[in-house]
């Protein structure tokens, strides 16, 4: 039964509606589906240059599987495909967005820049996170909705990185502004993706002069030419727009001292990360851990292993120190604190907490080895 072939015989048909555009690769239109009665965009295979045809569908392919990697509010969803390899055509069947494209939405809507700029970094640390870099952004691939929710579309330029080769820079577009200086040197990194979107912004600043905009200085660090002096990636963004949101919550001093016994302890316990190691990222999911693990370790005075708690914290390789074991007492402290604060406090500890963590050494697991505990 587990290799059985599940065989699905009905055709599905769809009203058309109009054409939206054509591309090098094909041309997307307007469906309605009659029985459920809503829309979307159906995206079809089909390049201009036939000669390109081959190569080209298996970015269409690609395209398909890191649609599906991803599930993120500003990010187009994907709801179906239909493959055809033998003809080397499909289509792509993804929700529709009513509305326009970045820089025409902000013309008419300057007083939401702020809101617009924070899905924007939300959807690339999205992308930033599952290892995928988008490749191509510019204004007509980020779209917003009537009621300004971003969606960041287009991922046919898009690539999952697995290894330091998969940074290079193998795609040559006409890019629309002043290339970054590492395209010299042939690297294309989710640095660079922060580049691109910070030139964005900056464009559509300078052009419609938009003095509410919040982020000057950060955007400044992402627009740097230069990868040595530019902000690094987009988990550092998000961390500093959460942070600046101290400026307006107050944390009274037995809150801030829960936090720093919690976060000196961790950053003792850690003496190095694994460059792909990933971040815990959502309050509740890190409640709900290290609940699990103080119940478990209540009645002691020390957590017996301090690689139960970064498990909470970390997804992936590190090396851990026993020498310094974190204190239940500390922990209790800590996950007092979470549960007692409101969402955004949530976000702001968790935001600097990170940050805590982004300052310790990071390795190379095919390149380093040392006698530390590694997990």
């Amino acid at each position: 039964m587990g290799n059985q072939i599940i065989k699905f015989l009905r055709r599905k048909d769809f009203e058309f509606i109009e054409e939206l555009g054509q591309g090098a690769c094909g041309k997307t239109v307007l469906l309605k589906d009659p029985i459920i009665n809503e829309v979307f965009v159906c995206k079809k295979y089909s390049p201009i240059y036939e000669e390109y045809r081959d190569e080209l569908f298996d970015n269409f392919i690609r395209e398909i599987k890191l649609l599906h990697i991803l599930n993120h509010q500003n990010v187009v969803r994907v709801f179906n495909y239909y493959l055809y390899p033998d003809d080397k055509t499909g289509y792509i069947l993804m929700e529709h967005v009513s509305g326009t494209d970045i820089e025409e939405y902000l013309k008419s809507h300057p007083e939401n820049i702020n809101s617009i700029y924070k899905q924007v970094i939300d959807a690339f640390y999205h992308l930033e996170q599952h290892g995928i870099l988008h490749r191509d952004i510019r204004p007509l691939n980020i779209l917003v909705s009537k009621s300004g929710e971003v969606k960041v579309i287009d991922f046919g330029f898009g690539k999952k990185t697995l290894e330091p080769k998969d940074f290079d820079k193998s795609i040559s577009l006409n890019w629309w502004c002043e290339p970054p200086k590492e395209f010299a040197n042939k690297v294309y990194n989710h640095s660079t993706e922060a580049y691109f979107v910070g030139k964005l912004f900056e464009s559509i600043i300078l052009e419609g002069v938009i003095e509410q905009f919040a982020y000057k200085g950060l955007l400044a660090r992402m627009c740097e030419n230069d990868p040595e002096l530019r902000i690094e990636n987009f988990l550092k963004i998000r961390n500093e727009i959460l942070s600046e949101a101290f400026v307006e919550i107050e944390f009274d001093y037995p809150e801030l001292t829960s936090y720093r016994n919690f976060a000196d302890q961790i950053s003792s316990a850690i003496s190095k990360i694994e460059h792909s190691a990933k971040y815990v990222e959502t309050p509740s999911e890190i409640i709900k851990k290290l609940d699990e693990i103080y119940k478990s370790v209540m009645l002691e005075e020390k957590v017996p292993s301090n690689k139960v708690v970064l498990k909470a914290l970390l997804s992936g390789s590190y090396y851990y120190s026993t020498s310094e074991l974190i204190e239940v007492s500390t922990l209790r402290g800590f996950l007092d604190l979470l549960r007692s604060c409101s969402i955004a406090k949530q976000n702001i500890i968790v935001a600097n907490l990170h940050t805590r963590l982004d300052s310790i050494k990071r390795y190379n697991e095919k390149t380093e080895f040392d006698d530390d505990i590694p997990f």
